[in-house]
């Protein structure tokens, strides 16, 4: 294949927020409406997303609240999120595919960073090392009251539970943390009110794609 025959370079697109904040349904709308859109879609999450990322997940989300020291936490994170990116993310990127991940490192700023007081300084740090320059092209974050998303998760099935298990106040401290993050990264980031109905959310989900990524 020539170089002008080359596919071009696929975008990341991640969506993060709270507990009960709707990713998962918001995610998975989205990427029917790219795909009906012409492109090749590859849905994803953290933590996980490759096999060796998902069998790290499982120490993460269940189990004791607090079985992990803070920092520990965060190195788990970012060794399931190197695996993801180095077999599956970027080779979906370079294949010419778009990416729509639920969670990614901004996550781990908000949880472990703020959440459980790490600081922006030690995520960063661990950032770089794992990731370099790599980052989304667009990241929106769905914000709620913490009780509201709380409220949502309540009677949930399953064992993936032990951060919804926190503290009130530790979610308090994350939700903060994705507002700071926005903040400092507006052209990256944008931040979508997710008190509102399932489709008065996507609606604003969709047209901030379409206003920073022209699809």
């Amino acid at each position: 294949m020539t170089t002008g025959q080359q596919k071009s370079r696929g975008r990341f697109i991640t969506l993060e927020g709270g507990e009960g904040a709707g990713k998962s349904t918001q995610i998975s709308r989205l990427k029917v409406d790219l795909e009906n859109a012409g492109l090749d879609v590859v849905l994803t999450r953290e933590p996980g997303g490759s096999e060796g990322a998902e069998q790290i997940r499982k120490l993460l989300v269940e189990g004791d609240v607090g079985r992990w020291q803070p920092m520990t936490e965060a190195l788990l994170h970012f060794a399931a999120r190197a695996d993801h990116v180095d077999k599956v993310i970027q080779p979906a990127l370079s294949a010419g595919q778009w990416v729509l991940c639920d969670r990614f490192a901004d996550s781990t700023m908000a949880y472990q960073g703020y959440g459980h007081g790490l600081g922006a300084g030690k995520i960063n740090e661990l950032y770089q090392t794992v990731l370099g320059d790599f980052t989304p092209d667009l990241t929106v974050i769905l914000d709620l009251p913490v009780e509201v998303g709380l409220a949502r998760t309540t009677g949930r099935a399953g064992q993936e539970d032990r951060y919804e298990r926190m503290e009130v106040e530790f979610h308090q401290r994350l939700r903060d943390g994705f507002l700071e993050i926005t903040n400092a990264e507006p052209t990256r980031c944008a931040v979508v009110d997710a008190t509102r109905s399932e489709d008065g959310v996507y609606s604003d989900v969709r047209q901030i794609v379409r206003d920073r990524l022209g699809i």
